[in-house]
């Protein structure tokens, strides 16, 4: 597609310096772009880029207009506004109303005429799937799900039984929701299942990476608010509840019956124990480990970053050491007369 430099500023609110009739096609980064291209600055560590870019128009705040030798598009918020207009440039692809001849639909499952059925998908009994939804090859919709309007499924996707779906969410390849949460109770040396009897529940303009698996609540739903956004390869327990406009990067876990509250950021393969409380507006730096509950916004932090592994042994040695170190400690507090502090 191919879109006026001038168009684009008055469609996103931005301030044009350049030739308004200049055109630009697809998006690119500050180091390839072309003369058909659009670019951004948003991060301070590519300015250097900046100042060698050949793109048709760059998308900048204030001060990085003052350093672009290119055409720009003024923005207060550089990166959201390149998503928008990348989602210009590059729209998702189209598809045409109806069902591939492969796919099976159970005679009470109700599909709307303008939604999309892929190859060898499966959609069940009592099953609605809403105004222009798109359900990708392979897919399966169970009994009694509810896939609302401007839902994309794509491929391999399942959603079990009773699950509801808000609109226009997107879920991508080989997630998994609502399958049964880890529920089993103990009997002497045995496991016997518990029953999964909740539901998932989904908001709207929620996205879910590939792989990714959200579980059935034991018994009330799983929800996941409106605007969530969950990278690739996060499991969901049962019963957890994820605040609205919450983003969660690969690899996160998370154990049943938690609340996530609104605006939070997880980081990548963090670890969050279960029965706990997040408040909102909380950030989790990567590979932390959550094992209480989080009452104050702010940034919270575990572990320890990568050193040169004779310096990592050297610690360890350090640390099982520790507890010799605190008994002698206490022994010479007691000859000095002093209580030992818990």
């Amino acid at each position: 597609m191919s879109v006026s430099l001038g168009e684009l500023a008055v469609r996103f609110g931005c301030e044009l310096r350049g030739d308004p009739d200049a055109r630009v096609e697809h998006v690119a980064t500050l180091a390839r772009a072309g003369p058909t291209a659009l670019a951004f600055l948003a991060n301070p560590k590519y300015r250097r880029e900046l100042g060698e870019t050949r793109a048709g128009v760059v998308v900048v705040d204030t001060a990085g207009a003052e350093a672009s030798p290119r055409p720009v598009l003024i923005a207060a918020n550089p990166y959201a506004t390149y998503a928008r207009i990348a989602a210009v440039l590059h729209p998702a692809p189209a598809f045409a109303a109806g069902v591939h001849p492969t796919a099976w639909i159970a005679p009470l499952a109700q599909v709307a005429v303008s939604a999309y059925v892929g190859a060898h998908a499966s959609i069940g009994e009592g099953a609605r799937i809403g105004a222009r939804a798109v359900i990708g090859p392979g897919c399966v919709v169970e009994d009694g799900a509810e896939i609302a309007d401007d839902v994309r499924l794509a491929a391999r996707v399942v959603v079990a039984r009773g699950t509801r779906i808000g609109a226009r969410t997107i879920i991508q390849p080989g997630a998994v929701i609502g399958s049964d949460g880890f529920g089993f109770a103990p009997e002497r040396g045995a496991w016997i299942k518990v029953p999964q009897v909740g539901r998932v529940v989904i908001g709207a303009d929620v996205e879910i990476g590939a792989n990714t698996t959200i579980d059935r609540g034991a018994i009330e739903d799983t929800v996941i608010e409106d605007g969530v956004k969950l990278d690739n390869q996060i499991q969901i327990g049962h019963n957890v509840r994820i605040g609205a406009h919450t983003a969660m990067a690969a690899c996160v876990g998370v154990s049943g019956s938690v609340t996530i509250g609104k605006r939070c950021q997880i980081g990548g393969a963090v670890g969050i124990v279960g029965h706990l409380t997040i408040c909102d507006d909380v950030a989790v730096t990567g590979l932390t480990m959550v094992n209480h509950s989080i009452t104050t916004p702010g940034v919270y932090s575990s572990g320890l970053p990568a050193i040169p592994a004779h310096d990592w042994r050297r610690a360890v040695a350090r640390l099982h050491r520790l507890d010799r170190m605190a008994g002698r400690l206490a022994s010479l507090e007691k000859q000095l007369g002093k209580e030992q502090d818990d």
